[in-house]
């Protein structure tokens, strides 16, 4: 067809596609709004898949002090875009309450703003404070406003409408009442009743998924929390392993003092990732380990769900680096370098602000490289996890070489082609019948090994300046030559 003029046509909107993980899976324990949320959920694994699902599980407030799930909702949702995350809130509006007496509020507008953290059900509203107590949904309805804010909305069917004031009494979420105890959680052995990081033992079994990254914004600065997630860290389901995040407390303010003060925190685990300062996002401060451990799972869902790929000078997305009290935090290459020498992952502003940082928390004590290095540290796990959860469905078939075989072909397979698309050096498995003895056969147990070599980081690059001389005095005499 002819045209002659202008013309136009709309594109559907593109919206930027999460990315979905199973083996960088994050699992996140603290405190939540609960009160905002649909349904009140406490020391429960609660799996989402996307920011609306947080905020409908989870509740969402911007003061990430009290409430520190949501910093990393922010991270994985708003920063990194990957998914699932599991969260695990502590805070019980049943127990970590205070009550707010009953007082005379000002209506404007036939409404009354009673604040954040108000627990609905708590809410009592009088005509004053000799009256009896009205009813819901005739005299007056509840709602929360976007910032999470109680409204008391008079209704003109009801008796209050014409109000100038109401008397009001409630009771408000009180999350400094939650103690590290809450956190690290325990077990009853009567009743089974498991609370904290307890309740991380119930994930593969509601979800079926293994943990990749276990963190604790706000809480895992404190030594007895990093005790206990690095604990959780082996034998999860008596079977996988994982790493954690750990935040270094950052009332150290001196980049000089954290090697000190990770020694003295006892964060010295190859499974732990060890990091300071705090970052800013938004204007808030948030601690590094909610977005680092979204960025290390948003990195291994882009590279075929495979952790191999360092998290180091990676971009995280934020505005910038403090410690606890707001003060600014810049370091340059030598400083982040002295950290990373002590085990410690920081950040550096080199073209946006990047992770900076390749050793676990293990180093310099550990030089072993599958305990020393991140990406090795985490590769091992994987590599664990995946023979587990990939070959379980071997496990009770007849037990002949044949079905040895199977599994040893199987594996290789797998492992080949990690090398060829070059996410590890090597990886197979063997039998050896020497291993393996007549008692061990007849009682049903196999032996195999592993051979496994991921990639180390290069992390160091040298080059030597040199003047050349030569091709100076050649140029010169060329020039000389042709005049």
């Amino acid at each position: 067809m002819y045209k002659h003029g202008i013309e136009v046509e709309e594109k559907a909107t593109a919206y930027e596609q999460p990315m979905a993980t199973r083996y960088g899976v994050q699992v996140i324990i603290g405190t939540a709004p609960v009160n905002l949320a649909e349904q009140v959920l406490v020391n429960k694994p609660v799996k989402v898949s996307s920011w609306d699902e947080a905020v409908k599980a989870m509740g969402y407030s911007d003061d990430w002090e009290k409430y520190t799930l949501c910093q990393s909702m922010a991270a994985c949702f708003q920063v990194f875009k990957v998914y699932p995350v599991i969260f695990i809130n502590v805070l019980d509006p049943v127990k970590h309450k205070k009550s707010n007496e009953a007082s005379d509020k000002a209506v404007s507008n036939h409404q009354v703003n009673l604040g954040r953290d108000i627990i609905m059900s708590s809410v009592v509203v009088k005509a004053s404070s000799e009256g009896e107590a009205s009813t819901k949904d005739e005299d007056y309805m509840l709602s929360y406003n976007d910032s999470g804010e109680l409204i008391v909305t008079l209704l003109s069917t009801g008796a209050l409408y014409a109000a100038e004031q109401i008397n009001v009494a409630s009771d408000s979420l009180d999350p400094s009442m939650i103690t590290e105890t809450d956190i690290i959680g325990s077990r009853d052995m009567e009743t089974g009743e498991e609370t904290g990081l307890e309740t991380i033992r119930q994930i593969y079994s509601r979800y079926g998924v293994v943990p990749n990254l276990l963190a604790a914004p706000g809480w895992s600065h404190k030594p007895n929390v990093g005790a206990a997630l690095m604990e959780k860290c082996r034998d999860l389901n008596g079977i996988y392993r994982c790493e954690c995040v750990l935040d270094l407390d950052t009332s150290t303010k001196k980049y000089t003092e954290c090697g000190a003060a990770k020694a003295t925190a006892g964060y010295t685990d190859p499974h732990a990732i060890v990091l300071w300062p705090m970052v800013l996002y938004g204007g808030k401060k948030m601690y590094y380990s909610a977005v680092y451990a979204a960025m290390a799972s948003y990195y291994t869902a882009n590279n075929g769900d495979v952790p191999y790929m360092y998290p180091s000078n990676k971009l995280l997305g934020v505005d910038g680096a403090v410690v606890s009290d707001g003060t600014e935090v810049v370091l340059d290459q030598p400083q982040a370098a002295e950290l990373n020498g002590d085990g410690i992952v920081t950040l550096l502003n080199d073209g946006g602000w990047k992770a900076w940082g390749n050793n676990t928390g293990a180093y310099p004590e550990v030089s072993d490289p599958k305990d020393r290095w991140i990406g090795c540290r985490r590769m091992f796990s994987y590599v664990a996890n995946y023979f587990i959860l990939q070959f379980r469905n071997r496990l009770d078939g007849l037990m002949n070489r044949n079905t040895i075989d199977d599994v040893v072909n199987a594996f290789n397979i797998w492992g080949n082609s990690l090398v060829s698309q070059g996410r590890c050096a090597g990886l197979r498995m063997e039998y050896r019948r020497e291993e393996n003895s007549e008692e061990d056969l007849i009682n049903g147990r196999v032996k195999v090994r592993i051979y496994f070599a991921p990639y180390t980081p290069m992390e160091y690059i040298q080059a030597t300046e040199e003047f050349d001389m030569n091709t100076l005095r050649n140029t010169i005499v060329g020039e000389e030559e042709a005049v």
